[in-house]
C-alpha cells in the first residue's frame, strides 16, 4: 500500500507518518521509485504500536525510539528490554547533594531490600520511590508512607499475573517481547486508571455522595470515548 492508504487505515495523517519515519519510529517502506514507497501490514502494526507508546503510554519521542529499538534488537534479552521500558516510563529524578535526598535514597533502597526484591542498583524506579518518600514527608503525609506494603503486595500480585500471561506465549517471540513492553508502558497507565476508578468508588462508599439529580448523574454509565 502507498502512504495515503497507510494513513487511511491507521487513521494517522500523512505528515505525522513522515515525521515518524524521519524520527526512526517507523521503518522505511520499500522504494518503488525515487519518490514512492510501498508499505505493508508490519508498518500498519508499528504505527499502532507507536501511537500506543506516545498517546496512551505518554512517552516522549526519544523514549519511544529507545523502547522500539530494544524490541527490534535480536540480541537483547527480555529482561533487558523490560529495563528499557521501565526507564522510559520513569521520569528521571533530580538527585542532588541535599542530605535529605541521600537519606530518602537510602530509605528506599533499604525498603526494597527488606521486601526481598531483586532490583539493580541505580534503578530509576528506586530513585522515583525515594522522590515520593521525600515529597510525602515534606507535605506531612507520613501516614501514606505506611501504606507502602499495601501498594507492594498489590504490585507483586499484578506483576506475577502479567508474567504468567507472557509466559504462556510460546509461538511468537516478537509477540512476547512486544507484550512485555506494552505491559510495562500501558500497564502503568491502566493501573493508574483503575486506581482512580477504585478511589472514586471507595470515596463514595466511605464518605457518601450527593443526593437527587447529582446523585443520579454520578451513577450514569461511563460515556464512550470521543
Amino acid at each position: 500500500m502507498r502512504i495515503g492508504e497507510l494513513s487511511n487505515r491507521a487513521g494517522i495523517p500523512v505528515p505525522t507518518i513522515k515525521y515518524y519515519l524521519r524520527e526512526g519510529l517507523l521503518p522505511a517502506g520499500e522504494l518503488t521509485s525515487p519518490n514512492q514507497a510501498q508499505y505493508g501490514e508490519r508498518h500498519l502494526h508499528r504505527l499502532k504500536l507507536v501511537r500506543a507508546l506516545l498517546d496512551t503510554g505518554g512517552l516522549s519521542i526519544a523514549s519511544a525510539r529507545s523502547v522500539l529499538a530494544s524490541i527490534d534488537a535480536p540480541d537483547v534479552s527480555l529482561h533487558e528490554t523490560l529495563g528499557v521500558a521501565q526507564q522510559a516510563v520513569t521520569p528521571p529524578s533530580s538527585g542532588c547533594a541535599d542530605p535529605r535526598w541521600q537519606l530518602a535514597l537510602a530509605e528506599a533502597d533499604a525498603w526494597v531490600r527488606q521486601r526481598g526484591w531483586q532490583v539493580r542498583p541505580g534503578s530509576p524506579a528506586g530513585a522515583a520511590l525515594a522522590h515520593l518518600l521525600l515529597t510525602l514527608r515534606d507535605l506531612g503525609q507520613d501516614e501514606l508512607i505506611g501504606l507502602l506494603d499495601e501498594y507492594a503486595t498489590a504490585a507483586e500480585r499484578l506483576a506475577a499475573a502479567e508474567l504468567a500471561v507472557l509466559g504462556s506465549r510460546t509461538g511468537d517471540p516478537d509477540h512476547l517481547v512486544e507484550g512485555a513492553v506494552l505491559g510495562t508502558v500501558l500497564g502503568d497507565a491502566l493501573l493508574a486508571t483503575m486506581h482512580r476508578l477504585a478511589c472514586e468508588d471507595a470515596s463514595r462508599r466511605v464518605f457518601g455522595g450527593a443526593s437527587g439529580a447529582s446523585d443520579q448523574a454520578q451513577t450514569q454509565p461511563l460515556s464512550p470515548l470521543p
